[in-house]
């Protein structure tokens, strides 16, 4: 405590030494943003949603936003990824990161400006799309932060640089920009930052733990394989619907049999599908899961079992041993859990607390095993120091009956998270570039 209160002052004091011209009334600044800007901007973003690794209209409107508050602006990275570089003299750089992609789920509610896109994805099947998780709120609080930032370059000295990152949906986004030379191209962060709306906490809060904020998330196929025959007679054949069945129920016995009880995981059979006809016993079977783990070795354990549950229940209903099921788990579509760094979260929570006042941090127990991808951008590995951070979405009134994410009800309020988000995210950068 004692800590978080002398940072927090010295904070304090930090913006009450700031030249008078300078010190502009950051709250007064976003306000006025947002009417002249930001609520058109995020209103053609709402209105013009894309899909995964098909975000090009998005790409080259925040390209261009951008570019013309001074950034060097590059495209194309990573697929359809934004880079944007501002140099400001000697210091640190802190990166700032918004995702871009919308998710395939046709629009239900009474928005004037609700999406009526549709887009071929890259599985070559046209979808509805819809910003149905809040990446248009992220992409414009991103602009609105840019702007905020380079009006007060006589406040920061350091290099910033700014992500419009695709494919957050399919967790690859991330990953296939690192792939791409991220931080070998441009100048690798010491600091990363990012923020994610949530319909769960209430409009004008934050929530920035000083720990996990996201889980481990890992797609897995498993093609279940029998021998075709009639259905009136399955003796003389191999059911791969009752194999695959078997292996659905037998797989909810991992979590509670095989890693300690206070280790939290989960396996999610999303998707499973198999055979053509009532009479016909088939011979494949397709199933697709999702695995989420908060720990390393808890996620090994998690996938392992996935291997040993499909083998063993095969064996046990007869199939042959040349026909095994095949566990493939995605390449693309996995990421490590994100976790804050608890120093880092520190100053990004004090430097909210003297900006926007204490009552603004919000803390509740996390209730599913959500995944981010920006957790590639902080791994160990990188040494960058990251802080991933929560804004709310909703009147607090409505934050029990809320509609989830990924729904075709989801619904924020954009007045107050944008707002909310450029003042913490630009309070939190100035932060990271005066600390010393």
């Amino acid at each position: 405590m004692k800590h978080r209160l002398s940072a927090c002052a010295a904070f304090a004091a930090l913006l009450i030494a700031m030249p008078a011209a300078a010190q502009s009334d950051l709250t007064t600044d976003v306000a006025a943003d947002y009417d002249a800007n930001l609520e058109a901007l995020f209103q053609w973003f709402h209105e013009n949603p894309e899909l995964s690794h098909r975000e090009f209209k998005t790409a080259k409107r925040l390209a261009d936003e951008i570019r013309a508050l001074g950034f060097d602006v590059t495209e194309g990275v990573g697929g359809t990824g934004v880079v944007a570089v501002m140099e400001n003299g000697d210091g640190p750089t802190v990166m700032i990161r918004a995702d871009m992609d919308g998710l395939p789920v046709k629009e239900d509610n009474d928005l004037p400006y609700k999406s009526t896109a549709t887009q071929e994805d890259i599985d070559g099947i046209v979808k509805p799309v819809m910003h149905a998780c809040g990446h248009d709120t992220h992409v414009t609080g991103l602009v609105g932060t840019a702007r905020q930032m380079a009006a007060r370059k006589d406040q920061w000295s350091g290099t910033l640089v700014l992500i419009g990152q695709p494919a957050e949906e399919r967790i690859s986004g991330a990953r296939m920009m690192m792939e791409d030379g991220l931080y070998k191209r441009f100048p690798k962060p010491d600091y990363a930052l990012a923020f994610h709306v949530s319909s769960g906490t209430p409009a004008g809060r934050i929530e920035a733990p000083l720990g996990i904020t996201g889980s481990s998330s890992d797609s897995v196929d498993i093609i279940v394989h029998g021998v075709g025959a009639h259905g009136a007679s399955p003796h003389k054949g191999v059911d791969p619907v009752l194999v695959a069945s078997q292996i659905v129920v037998s797989l909810q016995s991992v979590v509670s049999r095989s890693i300690a009880p206070l280790d939290p995981g989960v396996i999610t059979v999303g998707s499973i599908h198999g055979g053509t006809k009532h009479n016909i016993i088939g011979d494949e079977v397709h199933m697709q899961l999702t695995v989420r783990s908060d720990d390393p070795e808890v996620r090994m354990q998690l996938l392992d079992a996935i291997d040993r549950v499909a083998e063993g229940v095969a064996i046990s209903l007869g199939v042959p041993k040349k026909l095994m099921p095949e566990v493939i788990r995605s390449k693309t579509e996995t990421t490590p859990p994100t976790i804050n760094d608890a120093a880092t979260a520190q100053i990004v929570r004090d430097a909210i607390a003297a900006g926007m006042g204490d009552d603004v941090l919000y803390e509740q127990p996390r209730t599913g095993m959500g995944a981010e991808d920006f957790a590639y951008f902080v791994t160990p590995e990188t040494g960058v120091k990251g802080v991933y951070f929560d804004v709310g979405g909703t009147p607090e009134k409505d934050v029990d009956n809320a509609p989830s994410h990924h729904s075709p009800f989801f619904i924020i309020q954009p007045e107050p998270a944008i707002k909310t988000a450029v003042e913490a995210m630009t309070l939190s950068a100035l932060a990271l570039f005066n600390q010393n």
